[in-house]
């Protein structure tokens, strides 16, 4: 599998790009998120990859995170969420939205992605409630795609992939340690994060542990 993908931005379309690796020109399909961050034509790109194979047909998927590549799968594995749909509701969301809207069961949020209905809405939380703290958690970990092929451009003209923000996998990590269930865990970790997206991990941490103390 194509895991990674990095060369000189030819050109963008509505919905993907062209990147050459070496003379070899790659096709890869993008959010629209995705695409507003990308370089100017003839800059270095990275992107982490997906590989759809189909019996006629074979796509690239490109993301900027690892995390994103995987909720793309994870989205994929939904009935009545193909390439396009999953690509809609990381183009609206973004990464760190999806983990926020899965964990908090928030149906309403994914339903904003274009051609994405409630009833869609609803199964997508449902099915991938338990899938949000161990994606949420590969925050800061990202590391060359173990196992995966990477096509690659010369280093010196290589652009890196960004970062995830590591505060909610280090805040979900303090919270195991402390006993609280992944579930729990990640659904007060994705409330905390919505409410202050620039919250470092003491500060998620505390906010966390303010939304698991006992009401009453």
């Amino acid at each position: 599998m194509i895991g990674k993908i990095a060369g000189i931005l030819e050109y963008r379309s509505t919905d993907h790009v062209l990147i050459d690796v070496r003379g070899i020109g790659y096709l890869v399909y993008v959010s629209n998120r995705v695409m507003v961050s990308l370089p100017s034509n003839g800059e270095p790109v990275a992107l982490y990859t997906d590989l759809l194979v189909r019996e006629d047909n074979l796509q690239l998927f490109g993301f900027a995170t690892l995390v994103e590549k995987e909720w793309h799968r994870l989205l994929m594995s939904v009935q009545g969420i193909g390439a396009k749909a999953s690509l809609a509701i990381l183009g609206a969301l973004g990464a760190d939205g999806v983990s926020r809207a899965i964990a908090l069961g928030d149906w309403n949020a994914l339903a904003k992605a274009k051609g994405v209905g409630p009833k869609t809405a609803q199964r997508v939380a449902i099915e991938l409630k338990d899938k949000a703290p161990g994606v949420m958690a590969m925050g800061g970990t990202v590391a060359e795609a173990m196992g995966d092929e990477v096509i690659e451009a010369a280093p010196k003209r290589r652009s890196p992939v960004p970062k995830a923000n590591p505060a909610q996998s280090e805040t979900l990590s303090a919270l195991a340690n402390l006993g609280y269930a992944p579930g729990d865990a990640a659904g007060a970790v994705a409330q905390a994060a919505g409410a202050d997206p620039d919250a470092d991990t003491s500060a998620l941490i505390r906010a966390a542990l303010k939304l698991l103390a006992p009401k009453g």
